[in-house]
């Protein structure tokens, strides 16, 4: 399952101008063109600012919509259960025309506060399966006991509830890689970085688009390598105490 990963990053170390594994002679310089590209600097920084806002709103959306979902009965549950899922049945080409035309209407084109609501619509069902699965899943006696001991409803959320719900949480806040809707209704100034990837694939094929991959790579790596350092994999995404 990694052999591809290895291979993009092998090719971006390749010095000729050829998608080609480099055998003995390997090259920075596809790195180098990568940070001397500023727009794809700035695009980087725009899906960082937009997928961070995207999945942090996302979250804060499913996390009361997964508890009430997953913990009560009430009139227009699974009404609602199904408006917040639908759009994981909606394809997103179709979605993307649909908000581009939105925006049109309300005369918002080109702004990222615009697109990372957009963005919140395509994250916010990944969110919210992966909260009910993980209320699912739970010991409600934990809380139970919690609270017969004096423990507030927000303290046993807090302390207990919370934690547990942990793995979806973070599952949630992971899921982002759009790329479809988000051709529809960037503008110059919003372009992500995987439409701006997706703009330069389409005029030339070189190991620019391999380095820019191994950079994602490496850099994802960093992060789960600090995250298990600092706190731990196993109580970030299994939940392990």
């Amino acid at each position: 399952m990694l052999a591809p990963l290895v291979v993009v990053c092998l090719v971006a170390f390749t010095p000729t101008d050829t998608l080609a594994v480099p055998w003995g002679a390997y090259s920075l310089r596809w790195f180098r063109a990568v940070f001397d590209h500023g727009d794809l600097v700035q695009s980087f920084w725009n899906s960082l600012v937009v997928a961070a806002l995207a999945a942090t709103f996302s979250v804060l959306l499913a996390i009361p919509a997964g508890l009430a979902i997953a913990r009560h009965e009430f009139p227009g549950r699974q009404a609602i259960n199904g408006l917040l899922m639908s759009p994981l049945i909606v394809p997103h080409l179709v979605l993307g025309v649909a908000m581009l035309r939105l925006f049109a209407l309300l005369d918002v084109r080109g702004s990222s506060l615009w697109l990372t609501l957009a963005h919140v619509v395509i994250v916010t069902p990944y969110a919210l399966r992966l909260m009910v699965a993980a209320l699912a899943g739970m010991d409600g006696s934990v809380e139970h006991a919690a609270q017969s001991l004096g423990a507030s409803r927000w303290t046993v959320f807090r302390r207990i509830t919370l934690p547990l719900m942990l793995p979806g949480v973070t599952g949630g806040w992971m899921r982002f890689d759009e790329v479809t809707m988000s051709i529809f209704i960037t503008s110059p100034q919003t372009v992500t970085l995987p439409v701006r990837m997706y703009m330069l694939a389409t005029e030339s094929i070189d190991p620019m688009m391999a380095a820019v991959s191994a950079l994602i790579v490496a850099l994802t790596a960093a992060v789960m390598l600090l995250l298990d350092r600092l706190y731990g994999l196993d109580k970030v995404l299994v939940g392990q105490r």
